[in-house]
This record gives structure tokens, sequence and C-alpha cells, in this order.
């Protein structure tokens, strides 16, 4: 199936649930968008001819698609149709690269190499990695893509010749997998997550407009013998990507 083409798909529509038929439409539309059966590009047709085939009413596809329109996962293009915009990413909160958790979900990973170079640590590095303020350190900095979408801007800071990544490996695959066949074992790590206002020259990274909502995390991880191998500190697009998490109830 081109991506010009009408999409085709088969939804299970269950008349005799309590879920809305919208919902339900929604929901596995959704699904399809993330699982990448539908991919940015695809079109849907026009709601007359989704109602049709899916024995629903126009009304019932029309609030199904605009709840997805809201999410920014499809956009209506007059004369065209339709049209699947791009896939929310969902990233579990573990000890995992950004490019192997895309890779795992078929999001088919991209990375820019802003930078690569050796600089002095500042305060919050030095801090981070347990060396002395003003002490050398790699620093990587990269805008990872997906379906040539950005998504997240990555700064990383490694500890001097633990890893001594080139631009060409970073943009072939992730550094954890980098770190992990130079010999480093990840153990653990410690995460925080928060959210600001993108800058300028942030927002021009990302393609959102100066101001928008950003996910921001800083992460120091740790190898098995407690040493500290790498800090990081990433933003992500708010309208593309979440994190997600299993909470455990304690009896």
């Amino acid at each position: 199936m081109g991506k010009e083409d009408p999409v085709d798909v088969a939804f299970r529509i269950d008349r005799t649930s309590p879920v809305p038929l919208y919902f339900q439409l929604s929901q596995q539309l959704e699904a399809a968008i993330e699982h990448g059966k539908l991919l940015p590009g695809t079109l849907l047709g026009n709601e007359i001819e989704l109602a049709g085939r899916l024995g629903l009413s126009r009304p019932t596809v029309r609030q199904a698609i605009q709840a997805l329109v809201d999410k920014g996962l499809l956009v209506r293009r007059r004369g065209v149709g339709t049209q699947v915009v791009r896939s929310q990413v969902r990233r579990p909160l573990e000890l995992s690269s950004l490019y192997e958790d895309l890779e795992a979900a078929g999001q088919r990973p991209a990375t820019r190499v802003l930078d690569c170079s050796v600089v002095p640590a500042p305060a919050e590095v030095a801090a981070a990695l347990g060396v002395p303020e003003g002490a050398e350190v790699h620093r990587i900095e990269r805008l990872r893509l997906t379906h040539s979408d950005p998504i997240a801007y990555l700064r990383n800071f490694l500890p001097l010749r633990m890893l001594e990544p080139t631009a060409a490996e970073l943009e072939s695959t992730g550094l954890y997998r980098l770190m992990r066949a130079s010999g480093t074992t990840l153990h653990s790590a410690r995460q925080s997550i928060g959210a600001r206002a993108a800058t300028r020259e942030e927002a021009e990274l990302l393609t959102e407009p100066k101001g928008a909502p950003l996910l921001s995390m800083q992460r120091t991880a740790f190898d098995d013998t407690g040493r500290a191998v790498e800090y990081g500190s990433h933003l992500y697009r708010a309208s593309r990507y979440t994190f997600e998490l299993q909470l455990l109830i304690r009896p």
C-alpha cells in the first residue's frame, strides 16, 4: 500500500460494548498509527467513505477523527482528505537509550550530530560525573528524529577516555549501545523529569514555535562498580513524546 492510496486496515467495532463507537474507532486508529500500520502521509479517505466501509454514522467517524486531529496524529487537507501526520512516541521509564526504544517500536530512528568534542566540565556536569569542575569531558549533542521528524534534542557528557565515539558511529546507533560495546556495564541511573518552554534555538531545532512546552530530563547513569559514566540533559517535544511508567500498589 503506498502513502497515496486510501488506507486498508481492518477495524473491529463492537456494538454490544458500553464503550462509545467513536472511541473504539479512535483508539484503533491511534494504535495502528503507533504500531506503524498507518505511516505518516497515509490517507484515510473521507468521512463518508470510512463511515460506509465500517457501517458507522458520519458523525461517529467525524468525532473519532477529530479526537486524533486534536492529538496531532491526523490532519484534514482540503481536496486530499484525512491524512496521518505522525505518531506519538511513548517511552518506558527504564535504563535504555531513546534510539533502541524507537527501533523496538518500529519508529525508524535517525540522528543528526550537532557536536562531538572535548570541553571543560560545567559545574552541573562535574557534580554529576564526580570530576573536578573544568576537567575535560566529552560533550555530545544530537538531534533525534523519527520518520524524518525531530522529537528530541540530546546533550550527553562522558568522562574522558571512557569512550571516544565518532559522528558516524553516533549517527548509526545509540550511545548506550556504543558504551556497552566498549565494555561498560550499565547498571542503574538517577533521573529527574520536568517541563519548560522552548527557547528560540531549541524551537528551531525541534520545529516547534518559540515558547512551546518541552519535556526535560536529566539522567546520571552508573556502571556496575557505582561509577558515574554518563550525564544527559535532554529535551523532548511534548506534542510528540510521553513517558510511561508502571506503579505498584504496596499491600
